[in-house]
């Protein structure tokens, strides 16, 4: 019993910071989320209005929809191409250290340092995208990747993917050093191809991992705010316009503390849903393999 207590008694000073910088934080946005305070003077009681206001108007629904819509692009592509340049750098070790290297360094950039290179990139005006398609033959397919709204998404997303891959990466890499060798070694003396070991015997022991890359980047992606904001602003026609800069707007752009509160309380359902149906349905399956 006196163990027992003793390890309680260690949990008190991450509880304290847990309910402090946690939970306190969460009481205080849903209280506020219920008024029209903004920013000076007295908040006023509005009840559930603000929630109203969000579920029925179709502007604050597209915004959901394109934030889910733009998590499931990133998260679906940057899962794929982590886990590509995983096996191959797996099966690369003479080159896997540079490599990795060189695919994580994006990461470790400035979004706003990412956000200007790829608008540069992008520009339909001598930007470098349309020029390379031009110079080799593709001119056609030169677009204003920035400035259409049925493409904007998609080059927004593109870019988060391209920032990203080496952090996924990263983590299947972790994965496959954790698989024994005596699984591959067993896999090559029957035989099977590199294809065959990495479907049938390597992507099962993955799970784990890609349990982790999977909600990492689905709760990094939700909350998303600098890339969608600095390559586009939202733009344009709201094609990607992501909760979290609506949030922005509203909280700075327009002192409505309240409204941004109510905004916030809806991303936090939204996260911790999504986090908790990824990690059931990925658990069960890594338990099945």
């Amino acid at each position: 019993m006196r163990t027992r207590f003793s390890l309680y008694l260690f949990t008190i000073p991450a509880l304290i910071v847990l309910i402090v910088f946690f939970v306190h934080p969460i009481i205080m946005t849903f209280n506020m989320s219920t008024t029209n305070f903004a920013g000076i003077g007295e908040a006023k009681e509005i009840g559930w209005r603000n929630y109203e206001r969000i579920f029925s108007r179709d502007r604050y629904l597209r915004e959901i929809w394109v934030t889910l819509q733009f998590t499931v692009i990133v998260v679906a592509s940057l899962t794929v191409t982590g886990l590509f340049f995983a096996a191959m750098l797996h099966r690369l070790p003479l080159i896997r250290n540079f490599c990795r290297a060189a695919l994580y360094t994006p990461a470790m950039m400035s979004f706003v340092v990412v956000g200007y290179i790829w608008q540069f990139i992008y520009s339909p005006i001598n930007g470098g995208l349309n020029v390379a398609l031009t110079d080799l033959g593709l001119g056609a397919l030169a677009q204003n990747w920035l400035g259409d709204p049925d493409i904007a998404l998609y080059a927004v997303a593109f870019t988060q993917i391209w920032m990203f891959s080496g952090f996924t990466c990263a983590i299947f890499l972790a994965g496959f050093a954790g698989i024994p060798t005596e699984i591959e070694e067993a896999g090559r003396l029957e035989g099977a191809s590199s294809w065959q070991r990495f479907r049938y015997l390597e992507l099962p022991l993955l799970g784990p991992s890609i349990t982790v890359s999977v909600i990492l980047t689905t709760i990094g992606t939700l909350k998303t705010f600098e890339l969608p904001f600095i390559l586009t602003k939202g733009g344009p026609d709201g094609a990607t316009r992501t909760l979290s800069i609506e949030i922005i707007d509203n909280l700075f752009g327009q002192y409505k503390f309240g409204f941004a509160s109510a905004l916030s309380i809806v991303m936090l359902i939204i996260v911790i849903a999504v986090a908790m149906v990824q990690n059931k349905v990925l658990r069960d399956r890594e338990n099945v393999t």
